[in-house]
Formats: structure tokens, sequence, C-alpha cells
């Protein structure tokens, strides 16, 4: 489904994709408890009922949009043709790295999970958890912005307008530092608000709070790269993301598990998360502005996935 969602996509159109999902939801929410709790004519499922529902909602939305696709209403059309190597080539060359840069911040975050268990058993690891989530909660915010970025950098850099593309990217990466830099500071303000609904353990309520008054702050970074993230996928240069990434891995992870051993403080390891997620943004943002999408020196793909609108 989302596949099939980001070619109508790449098209410009992000009208189609969004109704199809948010449709999607609208019936997704109501026909999970029906089939968890067997409501109604409905069968009792149980847990597998969410998941039934889930497979529905993913179900009918790729026939949906495999429909759309198919019947010639997209500006990019399907048609029979011989497998390629140089277009496997150029979407390998952006997705397979994209999908590690998608990879790093599960990885911290279960990372950072098992230090702080380690440390301080499990319910600080639970909030912990319970604050991290709010962090996982940006991502499909953010890719609001980030799926037009990618449609709109690719385009404009295919067409030769250079300052065109570094616009877009940093108006959409200034727009998602605001909405993610408040969500952040909200969060720092009133920790409480978002980790009590999910436990009132002492313990819990504790740590999500100490972590959300510490990494909430940075959260604005946090937006601030995954959107110029989804912008250098539009202009088919991934090495910087990657990089940046990579040394929020590194600083917070690596930084952490130092800061511990010296201290045994969660306090530290939560400065080095926020460390992290301000490196990340800011390094990637100073790195493209400084024109690393245009080096020709610079590791990267011969060409962009997306040149020009069909």
């Amino acid at each position: 489904m989302n596949g099939l969602a980001n070619v109508v996509r790449g098209t410009g159109n992000m009208l189609v994709p969004a109704l199809v999902i948010c449709v999607g939801v609208v019936v997704l929410v109501p026909l999970s408890p029906l089939l968890i709790f067997g409501i109604g004519p409905f069968p009792v499922l149980g847990i597998a009922g969410g998941g039934t529902a889930l497979v529905l909602f993913y179900g009918t939305g790729t026939a949906v949009l495999g429909w759309y696709v198919l019947s010639g209403r997209n500006l990019a059309r399907l048609r029979p043709t011989r497998l390629r190597w140089s277009l496997f080539r150029e979407v390998l060359g952006v997705g397979a790295v994209a999908s590690v840069t998608s990879l790093q911040t599960n990885v911290i975050i279960a990372l950072a999970t098992a230090l702080v268990a380690a440390t301080a058993g499990p319910g600080a690891a639970a909030g912990y958890g319970t604050g991290a989530r709010l962090e996982y909660l940006l991502i499909p915010i953010i890719f609001g912005l980030g799926a037009p970025l990618v449609a709109l950098v690719g385009t404009n850099i295919g067409a030769g307008q250079r300052a065109r593309a570094l616009r877009i990217a940093f108006v959409g990466g200034a727009m998602a530092f605001a909405i993610t830099e408040a969500i952040g500071i909200a969060a720092a303000l009133w920790p409480q608000l978002w980790i009590t609904q999910f436990s009132a353990d002492p313990q819990v309520v504790e740590t999500g709070t100490t972590y959300l008054r510490m990494v909430g702050p940075a959260y604005g970074f946090f937006g601030l790269g995954l959107a110029l993230y989804f912008a250098s996928q539009g202009a088919g240069r991934l090495f910087w993301p990657l990089s940046a990434g990579f040394l929020r891995m590194l600083v917070a992870i690596g930084g952490g598990f130092i800061a511990l051993q010296l201290t045994g403080s969660l306090q530290w390891l939560f400065v080095a998360l926020a460390l992290g997620l301000f490196l990340h943004g800011a390094v990637l943002c100073v790195a493209i502005a400084s024109g690393a999408w245009f080096r020709d020196s610079q590791p990267a793909l011969d060409k962009t996935v997306s040149h020009s609108l069909p």
C-alpha cells in the first residue's frame, strides 16, 4: 500500500493517497474493537482481531491504490517492460541507503532501552519507553511534509532549478522544526500529561518525566533532520543523512554508555540522547547549506530518482 501511495505521491498528487489512508483509518479504528471483543455480528478474535483489522486495512488500501494506478488516472502508469539493472540500481541506490537511515532511530531507541533497563531496572525502562514513544509519533507528522519534499526537490533538481530545490528543502525543514520543537517543549513543560496516560507507577513516571524534560527541547532538531533526510532522497544524495545518523548513534549510545559507566545516572544518558538529536539535525542542515548536494566529489548517485514530472 505504501509503495503504491509513493508512486502516486511522486507525481505530485498528495490528495489521493491521503484520502485512501484517512478513510481506511476511519474504518480501522472502530473495526478493531469490533473484531477484538466480538461486538454484534462480529466474531470474538481477541488480540488477533487487531491484526485482522490491520490486514484488511492494508489489503483494501492496496486494492484501491492499485486500481487507481492501473486505471490510467495516475500520471505515472504501469506498462509491460523488460527488467533493467539500470533502473534497479537507481532505485536501490537511494532506497537501500534510505532503509538503513530509517533503521537508525529504531536501533538507538532499542539500545537506549537496554542501557536504561541494565542501569535502573524494568520500571525505568518502561518510563523511558513511554517517553520515547512520543519521539516515534513525530515521524508520521513529519512524513506529511517529507513526502512532498521528495517529489518537489527531485523535480526541481531534475529541471536544473538547484536554488529553488534548496529553498524548498529549508522551508520544509523550518516547518518541521517548528512543529516538532513545539511538541517537544510542551512535553518538557508538562511531561506527566503524557506519561500518566500509560502508567501511574512512580518509577515509570519519574524516568519518563526526566527523559522528556531533558530530551524534549531537542525534538525540533529531530524534525529538522528528518525533513532534510526526505529532501535528500529527492536530491538522490543520502551520504550526509546517513553520516549524520551514524554520528547521532555514536554520540547517543556510545556517549551515553560512557556517561553511565562514569556516573551511573540516567540523566547523563538522556543528555547524550539530546545531544545526538541536536547534532543530527544541525550537521545535516549545515552540510546541505554548504552545497553538499551539488559537489561532484561527494559519494552519491549519478542520477536522481526523480528527474521531472511526466
